[in-house]
């Protein structure tokens, strides 16, 4: 266990100035609040506290700090209050504990909504103070490297929790070292057979070629030295996970791997560090496509560094990393280079990032997206990747994730050059959308009045922000529509139960369901956002079973012009539950298909014929019929114990027909009535799980629907359609 002594030895290194009496204070405060307590390890639990304030020791961050890690478990763990902290080290501090506290409360691995919630929190911790996220971060690397002493289960839980949030943020706050061994020990756990031969090849690749780094290391010493630039070398192999993953994406094996080795070239100027990469072209070949300059162009958490590849020994890639003494502080420290110190004063370094501007432009990306699912898309989008740099015709940068295409682009611009946009080019030359763009490629945007956001857009967007701006475009267009929906859909379960959707009625629901109006009520009611029971239950709880009696047959479909009757195709045999359109035809009314019914082709060019349509919400009685094709074993029996199956699952044969006989087996369509889609999905796994049933699947024949239409044409004198 470190000492108070030890400690505040490697805090005077960078801080002469520093609080001892402070921090020996918060030493045997924590001490003595987790008297009593132990780890799973059966440590005394105080040793994890005082290592997390070790790790961030080792980053020369501020006193505060530093005892905030001291502390970070005592309100939530022990008897110590907030007030209690705030009295004896002060506000801010006992702020930071609070957070932390916070952090550790939020479960950011659990359900969809919860974990979305949970970021925004997340965020908004890291807006109020980023030391929050730096104790937090620590905290969690100590508990990574002591996770052995946890059960099974949660050693995977937790490594998963890393693998996913932690080592990525990490990353993305630009400390990548961190983020290599959150992500080994990580690896360690999820996939110890690939880490433990990922080792076993390293060991045999070194006695094969001997120690590979020292050699390129004297070699590039040798060719800088020889050119008069003064420059420290350092060289390593990559982490096992680094390497697991290259090999992944690359769908390599390990001896087909060139780039598994790294080196850092630290030089005293920034014009040095040109100068080292002009020396090391010179000397091995660069390997096209894999130069990047971070100098000229940093990312957002500051980062700043030359990269490039270059073919080494024995023609072995090998990636290089050239650059400054304070880039490398901000590359080692990321946004916590603001907090470091030296020579007990803040340190000055330039490149270091304004962490409250760092995190309000990662907030400008998602900030405004609404819905959860959408939010943890473009989490993990703008947090999580890489960067592609590009430029406007006038020369501006414009930073984009990795994967971007000119869409993101004309996003990133503005968001209404970007629901302009019908086309881009890039290095001049006319390109899709979709194109995927390069660091370094100009991009110029073309835009047409009156375009507007397209569904396909989605698909094609790669960034937050486009996808957030798309969203709501499309909401917006479809809004109107939605309304109109709901307000039928509305209508229907008020009568159902009789009431009426009196205006009033609506303004209730919607400001006990927590929407701002009745529009917005009937707008997610229209989009399935919300369901009639829910706004029927809101109002009238007592009628909320009254709501959900068996559905009366005339009122299944809701979007129906008045005095308009409806019908199901043939063809594809909708259900309740799944997604339908409506088809107007001349004596037949609205005639009722899938949304993904092929028959559908036929009616691509009249549009004027297509009627939105929604199956009511609620219990449908068992009349709806859909068939299937069944094979079955040919043994005495065996369509008699088919036939009771069907009958449990509580629906009824209307029909059976045979249409192969084998020696061996029957095959047979069979017509069945059901509630909803549901139902039949019941009665399919029913089906399936009897011995002598072969194959079970949905029958749909799309020319069903040409023979029940000429069959009716024929009948009232009408020509079916071609």
């Amino acid at each position: 266990m470190l000492s108070p002594d030890a400690l505040l030895a490697t805090v005077r290194t960078y801080n002469p100035k520093t609080n001892e009496a402070l921090i020996r204070t918060a030493f045997e405060y924590g001490a003595r609040m987790h008297d009593g307590q132990f780890r799973h390890s059966g440590e005394p639990y105080f040793t994890h506290p005082i290592a997390v304030a070790g790790i961030l020791a080792e980053q020369k961050l501020d006193d505060a700090t530093l005892i905030t890690a001291l502390l970070h478990d005592t309100i939530e763990d022990t008897k110590s209050t907030y007030t209690e902290v705030a009295g004896i080290f002060g506000d801010e501090i006992a702020m930071l504990v609070d957070g932390v506290t916070k952090l550790t409360n939020l479960q950011l691995s659990s359900n969809e909504t919860k974990q979305a919630e949970n970021f925004r929190k997340l965020f908004m911790a890291m807006a109020k103070d980023m030391r929050v996220i730096l104790v937090k971060l620590a905290d969690r690397l100590h508990n990574m490297r002591t996770i052995k002493a946890m059960r099974p289960e949660k050693q995977v839980q937790k490594s998963r929790e890393t693998m996913d949030i932690y080592a990525p943020l990490a990353g993305r706050m630009g400390m990548q070292w961190m983020r290599e061994e959150l992500e080994d020990l990580a690896f360690r756990v999820l996939n110890p057979e690939g880490r433990a031969s990922i080792m076993r090849r390293f060991i045999h690749l070194q006695k094969e070629t001997g120690d590979v780094i020292d050699k390129i290391t004297g070699d590039m010493r040798h060719e800088l030295a020889a050119n008069d630039i003064e420059a420290t070398i350092f060289g390593r192999a990559k982490k096992p996970y680094s390497v697991w993953r290259k090999m992944e994406e690359k769908e390599q094996g390990f001896s087909r791997l060139s780039d598994i080795y790294g080196f850092r070239v630290i030089t005293t100027s920034e014009e040095d560090c040109y100068r080292a990469l002009g020396v090391i072209h010179q000397r091995w070949f660069a390997v096209p496509g894999r130069f990047k300059d971070y100098i000229s162009q940093p990312k957002s958490n500051g980062y700043r560094s030359i990269h490039t590849t270059v073919s080494g020994r024995d023609g072995k890639r090998v990636e290089v990393q050239i650059r400054t003494p304070q880039m490398h502080d901000v590359a080692e420290s990321g946004v916590a280079a603001h907090w470091s110190y030296r020579d007990g004063i803040r340190s000055q370094n330039p490149f270091a990032v304004d962490p409250v501007k760092w995190v309000a432009t990662l907030n400008e990306q998602f900030g405004a997206e609404d819905d959860h699912e959408d939010f943890l898309e473009a989490v993990k989008l703008e947090m999580y990747s890489d960067q592609v740099f590009c430029f406007t015709p006038k020369g501006d940068v414009v930073k984009l994730p990795r994967g971007a295409t000119p869409l993101d682009f004309a996003y990133a611009i503005h968001t209404r050059i970007g629901s302009a946009c019908v086309g881009a080019k890039v290095d001049g030359l006319r390109v899709p959308l979709w194109t995927r763009l390069k660091n370094g490629q100009s991009v110029e945007v073309v835009t047409a009045e009156g375009q507007q956001p397209q569904a396909t857009w989605l698909d094609i967007a790669a960034t937050g922000k486009a996808k957030s701006a798309v969203r709501r475009a499309l909401r917006e267009q479809d809004k109107e529509r939605f309304i109109k929906l709901g307000g039928e859909l509305a209508r229907s379960a008020f009568e159902h139960v009789g009431r009426k959707a009196t205006d009033k009625a609506l303004e209730t629901a919607a400001k006990i369901l927590r929407v701002s109006s009745a529009d917005v009520l009937l707008a997610q009611l229209g989009s399935s956002v919300l369901t009639t029971s829910d706004v029927i239950n809101a109002v009238y709880p007592e009628l909320a079973q009254q709501a959900d009696a068996t559905i009366d047959k005339k009122r299944a479909v809701i979007g129906l012009e008045q005095g308009q009757t409806h019908e199901r195709a043939l063809c594809c045999e909708a259900l309740p539950g799944e997604r339908i359109v409506g088809i107007t035809q001349r004596g037949r009314g609205v005639v009722v298909h899938a949304i993904d019914c092929q028959a559908l082709s036929k009616f691509e060019d009249e549009p004027q014929r297509w009627v939105d349509l929604h199956w009511l919400a609620g219990t449908h009685p068992p009349i709806h019929t859909a068939r299937l094709d069944v094979t079955i074993g040919n043994d005495a029996g065996v369509l008699g114990r088919v036939c009771t199956l069907i009958g449990q699952q509580g629906a009824n044969i209307s029909d059976l027909t045979f249409i192969d006989r084998k020696p061996d087996f029957f095959r047979l369509i069979i017509a069945i009535d059901l509630r909803d889609a549901e139902h039949l999905h019941s009665v399919i796994s029913a089906l399936m799980a009897e011995d002598d049933v072969a194959e079970v699947e949905r029958h749909q024949d799309p020319n069903d629907a040409n023979e029940r239409a000429t069959d009716i044409g024929n009948r009232l004198g009408i020509q079916a359609p071609r």
